[in-house]
C-alpha cells in the first residue's frame, strides 16, 4: 500500500464531501421525474458546462490518451479530437432546439417528432438499447481504466479473493464495492447530486492532472530534455510531437481522413452525438433557458478539446520515455503517479481518478435509468393514467427510478468483467454506430425523415458492422467507410419507401421547436420567422479553427517556437472571445 496517513486523509475527505452532497440532494426534493432526471430544469450555464466536462473525464481517458500517444504520437488523439466539429455544431445549431423541445430524455424526442406505431417501436427499443447494452459497454471500458489504476496504485496484481465459488482479482473486488457505493449514492441524489459532484470532481481532477504533468516534466529534466529523449528513441524527423494526422507515418492516410472527414458526422458516440443527445442533451434540458443551454455546451467543448488534453499528453510522453517497454502502455500514467508524487499529492491524484470514475459512472447510471423509466416503463408498462393523481404517479416513477439505477449498477458491473482495453471499447461503439449520425442531424431540419429512417439506420449500422467481419475488414477505417455507406444507403431508401409522420405531428413539432432551414418550409406560415442556419455554421467554423489554433499554439510553446505558439494561442482565444460576444 503506497498511501500514508496524509493520502488516506485526503481520500476520506473527498468521500465525506460526497456524502454531504448526496444528503442535501436528497433533502432538496425529488417529487417528479423532471426533478430527478433534469434537476428541475433550472441550472446555470457554468454548472452544466463543467458537469459535461467532468463526465467526459473518466478514469479511462488519461490512460487511453497515454496508449494513443505511445502508438501514434500526439496526432493519434484525432480519434477523439474530431468530435469537436459535431460538438460545436451542436452548440450553435442544436442546443436551442433541444431546449425548446422541453423533454426529459433525448429518446422522448421521438414522441414529439414522429407518430404512430413506428414511433412507439422506436422509442421502446431505443430506450432499452441505449440503457443496457450500449450504456454497459461504455461503463465496461471506463471500469477497465479504473481497474488498471487500482492495480498499480494498490499493488493488487497477484491478489485473488474467493467469493463463494468465484475467484476474483483484488482490483475487481474493489471495483464492485465502489459500484455498490456509487449506485446507492446516485439512487438517492438524482441528477442535481451528479452535477454538483461533477463540479467538485472537475476542480480536483484538472488540478491533479496539471500537478502530475509538472512533476513528470521536471523528472525528465524539462521539456527540452524530453524532446531530446524522444529524438534518441525515434530518430531525427520523428512525428511524435506533431498534431497533424495527415502527415504522421504512424497513421494510415485512410484512417486520418476517416477521423477528420467522416467520423464526427457519421457515427454515434456518447458525449459527441451528431446533433447532440445522451447525457449532453440531458444537461441542456437542465439549463435555465436557451442561452444557458448554448453557453454551457460551448464551455464544455472549449474545455474538453482546447484546455484539458495537454496535461495528459505531457505525462504520456514522459511515460513513453521512462517506461519504454511496457506490455500495456496505458499503465504508464498511474506508474508515474506512484513513482513521482509525494505524500498528500498521491492521495490527491487518487482522489482525482476516484472522482472521475464516480462522475462518469453516476452520470451513466442516472442517464440509463432515465431511458428505462421515462421512455419504457412509464409509456408502456405503467402509464400515468393508471394512478389516482399525477402526484402519486410521479412519486411512484421516482421510486422506480431509484431501483432501476441499482439494477443498472449490477448490469454494468457484470459487463465490465468482459473488457480488456479502453481503446477497443471506443472503436467498437464507433463502428456499431457508423452511418447513423446523419439521420440524427437531419431529423431536425427535414420533415420527410420518419421513425422508420432511424430504425433502418440503427439496424443497418449493426448489420454493416457484422458484414465487415465476414468480409475480413479488420482495419478500423475500412469498417467505418463500409458501414457508413451501407447504413446511409439503407436508411435513405427506407425514408422514401415509407410514409412520413402525420401532418398534425409535424406541424406541432415545427410550432414547438421552430427549426431553421428550407426543410420545413411547407409548415411555415407566410412571414413567420425561424432562425437562420448560416450564422450558427459560421460560429461553429470559427470556434473549431480557434480550438485547433490553441492546441497547435500550446504544442509550439512546449516544443517549438514560443513566438509562433503564443501568436496561435492568442489568435485562438481571440476567435473564441468573438464568438462568445455573439451568443
Amino acid at each position: 500500500m503506497p498511501f500514508n496517513w496524509l493520502d488516506l486523509t485526503v481520500i476520506a475527505g473527498y468521500i465525506a464531501i460526497m456524502v454531504i452532497v448526496g444528503y442535501y440532494a436528497q433533502k432538496r426534493g425529488q417529487e417528479t421525474l423532471e426533478d430527478y432526471f433534469t434537476g428541475s430544469k433550472n441550472l446555470p450555464w457554468w454548472l452544466i458546462g463543467i458537469s459535461m466536462v467532468a463526465t467526459t473525464f473518466a478514469a479511462d481517458t488519461p490512460l487511453a490518451v497515454t496508449g494513443i500517444v505511445a502508438s501514434e504520437g500526439i496526432a493519434g488523439n484525432w480519434i477523439w479530437w474530431n468530435f469537436m466539429f459535431s460538438g460545436l455544431i451542436t452548440v450553435f445549431l442544436y442546443a436551442k432546439l433541444w431546449k425548446r423541445a422541453d423533454v426529459i430524455t433525448d429518446v422522448e424526442f421521438i414522441n414529439i417528432r414522429y407518430s404512430g406505431k413506428p414511433a412507439r417501436i422506436l422509442r421502446g427499443f431505443r430506450s432499452l438499447y441505449l440503457a443496457f447494452p450500449i450504456n454497459c459497454i461504455i461503463l465496461g471500458w471506463v471500469t477497465v481504466g479504473m481497474a488498471k489504476i487500482i492495480t498499480v496504485l494498490f499493488g493488487v496484481q497477484n491478489l485473488v479473493i474467493e467469493v463463494g465459488t468465484l475467484n476474483l482479482a483484488g482490483e475487481w473486488v474493489i471495483i464492485l464495492i465502489m459500484y455498490l457505493m456509487i449506485g446507492i449514492y446516485i439512487a438517492f441524489s438524482g441528477l442535481w447530486g451528479v452535477i454538483v459532484t461533477d463540479f467538485i470532481q472537475f476542480i480536483i481532477a484538472m488540478g491533479g492532472s496539471i500537478l502530475l504533468a509538472w512533476f513528470a516534466v521536471d523528472h525528465i529534466g524539462g521539456l527540452g530534455n524530453l524532446q531530446s529523449e524522444l529524438t534518441d528513441m525515434f530518430g531525427t524527423g520523428h512525428h511524435m510531437l506533431s498534431i497533424n494526422p495527415l502527415t504522421s507515418p504512424d497513421i494510415a492516410i485512410a484512417t486520418a481522413l476517416v477521423w477528420v472527414g467522416m467520423m464526427w458526422w457519421a457515427s454515434w458516440y456518447p458525449g459527441s452525438e451528431p446533433g447532440g443527445g445522451g447525457y449532453i442533451a440531458q444537461r441542456m434540458f437542465s439549463a435555465k433557458d436557451e442561452k444557458n443551454a448554448v453557453g454551457g455546451t460551448l464551455l464544455f467543448n472549449v474545455a474538453h478539446f482546447a484546455l484539458r488534453p495537454w496535461p495528459w499528453i505531457l505525462v504520456a510522453l514522459v511515460a513513453l520515455v521512462v517506461y519504454p517497454n511496457l506490455d500495456d502502455p496505458e499503465t504508464g500514467y498511474p506508474l508515474l503517479m506512484l513513482d513521482l508524487l509525494p505524500s498528500g499529492l498521491l492521495g490527491l491524484l487518487a482522489v482525482a481518478f476516484l472522482a472521475a470514475f464516480i462522475s462518469t459512472v453516476s452520470t451513466h447510471l442516472n442517464w440509463g435509468a432515465s431511458y428505462v423509466v421515462n421512455d419504457f416503463y412509464k409509456p408502456f408498462l405503467k402509464p400515468e393514467s393508471e394512478f389516482e393523481s399525477k402526484e402519486k404517479a410521479q412519486l411512484h416513477y421516482v421510486r422506480v427510478s431509484r431501483w432501476t439505477t441499482l439494477l443498472m449498477m449490477v448490469a454494468a458491473a457484470l459487463v465490465s468483467l468482459m473488457f480488456d482495453t479502453v481503446r477497443g471499447g471506443w472503436e467498437a461503439i464507433l463502428s456499431i454506430g457508423a452511418g447513423t449520425g446523419l439521420v440524427y442531424m437531419l431529423r431536425w431540419f427535414w420533415w420527410r425523415i420518419n421513425a422508420w429512417s432511424e430504425i433502418a439506420a440503427m439496424a443497418a449500422a449493426a448489420t454493416g458492422f457484422g458484414l465487415t467481419k465476414l468480409l475480413g475488414y479488420d482495419d478500423f477505417a475500412q469498417q467505418m467507410i463500409f458501414t457508413t455507406i451501407f447504413a446511409t444507403f439503407i436508411w435513405v431508401a427506407v425514408t422514401f419507401l415509407t410514409k412520413p409522420a402525420d401532418e398534425e405531428t409535424l406541424q406541432s413539432f415545427f410550432d414547438r421547436v421552430k427549426p431553421g432551414g428550407p426543410g420545413w418550409s411547407r409548415f411555415q406560415t407566410t412571414g413567420e420567422q425561424t432562425y437562420s442556419l448560416l450564422p450558427g455554421l459560421s460560429y461553429a467554423a470559427i470556434s473549431g479553427a480557434s480550438i485547433i489554433a490553441i492546441l497547435f499554439g500550446m504544442g509550439e510553446i512546449f516544443f517549438g517556437s514560443g513566438w509562433m505558439g503564443t501568436g496561435a494561442f492568442l489568435l485562438g482565444m481571440g476567435g473564441l472571445w468573438f464568438v462568445v460576444k455573439k451568443i
